[in-house]
């Protein structure tokens, strides 16, 4: 990173992003032109390097070090750079956060000296000014490096969104500006025993006394949960007459008692650290984020659109990444000598793979244009083409693994220790179907369907 010249704070307006980069208005869903996905660049495709002391060494973009360029001037750091500082931490520390299951600290970190927490911050209020281009580039490149990292930057955006959207102004004055200085890292609390993973409802009941909310809530898995800062957490309205009467309520971690419980040994996404907490206390009354029973409104237009767009992106970026390292192993020399790149079985495969990826990132690209186009989100073919994108991603992504694994057989795709670390993508990548369950999701496309006889087309 280095040659990057920066301002921080004591100049936020030069802070936004190149608008060269990202147009369009900030968290939000404004048409952008897609990304020239051929001029992405990865750490580990590219260096396969575990330690890139360049990356701890130079000054991160956004720390407030800044340093003038040839002409005296201050320029403008570009998203890019941005990610390429955090991608090389990510990368440099995502073997020993698989193995530990540990939370990634180091990467939290750089997000925050970067301000790419508040990559969906309007400008106005100190953010970034980054839209939904910006967010899906951003995803897609740090799931090169590290798919728990990618998903948990990725949901933080989410939970940013519906802040910026639906929070009332005495709350987005005392909030926005922290995120977008890197204070906050935002949690999402929807999860809940008993309901089988629906989004919309809530049996935990949150009251009101006086001019404040009192929260009592149990989550069975909250992503980066011990190190969040703050947390948008689903509860039952007051005075509701169902568990579908549902409000979404910020709670600052220093307004909280938190009590963790259990551990967090999964399969995959280990670095996620997705604990159960239970969560407690007051917070006031203007930190219901949108009106009180509606989060509905808040899930339909923010929540899922940014969820299904935000993980596919991140699925994408696992498998782009996953395949580039093959093409670099299979290149090299000694690559040459171990496998015949004239075999047709190898071809194939490494066709089919592409195509895989191809077909993904068509889909993503097409699903983030109507988003950021459509009058009303919640007509049955914009909800049947956001799901056909989880799903197709989450089962493609995963298949262009599995593919590259035979591809490069025992040594190479099934073993830890080996720089394709196609072993730990193979692993990531089947949560993907499990997130927000493909069978459930299938259901809601059956009855969507049903209510589309015409078979429009998004």
């Amino acid at each position: 990173m280095s040659g990057v010249t920066y301002t921080h704070n004591t100049h936020r307006t030069d802070d936004t992003l190149d608008t060269s980069e990202t147009r369009g208005t900030a968290a939000g869903l404004g048409r952008t032109p897609a990304p020239d996905t051929a001029s992405t660049r990865t750490t580990s495709e590219t260096a396969r390097t575990p330690a890139p002391d360049t990356a701890r060494q130079a000054p991160p973009p956004g720390s407030g070090r800044t340093r003038p360029d040839a002409t005296g001037q201050e320029s403008r750091i570009t998203l890019d750079e941005r990610l390429e500082h955090v991608a090389a931490v990510t990368a440099a520390h995502a073997a020993r956060t698989d193995a530990e299951a540990a939370f990634p600290v180091e990467a939290l970190a750089a997000l925050r000296e970067t301000r790419l927490l508040g990559l969906l911050v309007p400008s106005g209020e100190g953010g970034l000014g980054g839209d939904l281009d910006a967010l899906l580039r951003a995803a897609e490149r740090l799931g090169r490096e590290d798919m728990s990292v990618a998903m948990i930057f990725a949901m933080h955006c989410q939970q940013v969104a519906a802040v910026v959207r639906y929070a009332k102004p005495s709350l987005r004055a005392r909030l926005l500006p922290r995120i977008a200085a890197g204070d906050v890292y935002l949690g999402s609390v929807t999860t809940e025993a008993g309901k089988g993973g629906h989004l919309l409802s809530s049996a935990s009941g949150l009251l009101e006394e006086r001019d404040t909310m009192v929260i009592d809530r149990f989550a069975p898995i909250v992503t980066g949960g011990a190190h969040a800062d703050g947390f948008l957490v689903t509860m039952r309205s007051p005075g509701a007459s169902s568990d579908g009467q549902v409000s979404l309520v910020y709670a600052g971690r220093e307004q909280l008692s938190l009590d963790q419980s259990g551990d967090w040994q999964p399969l995959g996404m280990r670095a996620s650290h997705s604990v159960a907490l239970r969560l407690s206390g007051h917070v006031p009354a203007d930190q219901v984020v949108g009106e009180h029973g509606d989060f509905r409104a808040v899930a339909m237009s923010v929540f899922a659109p940014l969820a299904h767009l935000g993980w596919s992106a991140c699925w994408l970026g696992t498998a782009s990444g996953a395949l580039a390292r093959v093409l670099r192993l299979l290149r090299d020399p000694e690559g040459r000598r171990r496998h015949d790149l004239g075999s047709e079985l190898l071809l194939t495969r490494l066709s089919r793979a592409r195509q895989r990826l191809d077909t993904v990132h068509a889909l993503l690209r097409h699903t983030a244009g109507t988003v950021a186009t459509a009058r009303d989100l919640s007509v049955p073919s914009v909800q049947l083409l956001l799901n056909a994108l989880k799903i197709t991603a989450s089962e493609q992504c995963h298949a262009v693994v599995e593919d590259l694994i035979d591809v490069v057989g025992l040594r190479h795709g099934y073993l830890k220790d080996s720089p394709t670390a196609l072993e730990r993508a193979l692993r990531d990548l089947r949560s993907a179907a499990l997130n927000y369950s493909n069978d459930r999701l299938h259901l809601a496309d059956g009855r969507l369907t049903l209510l589309n006889p015409e078979v429009t087309l998004a």
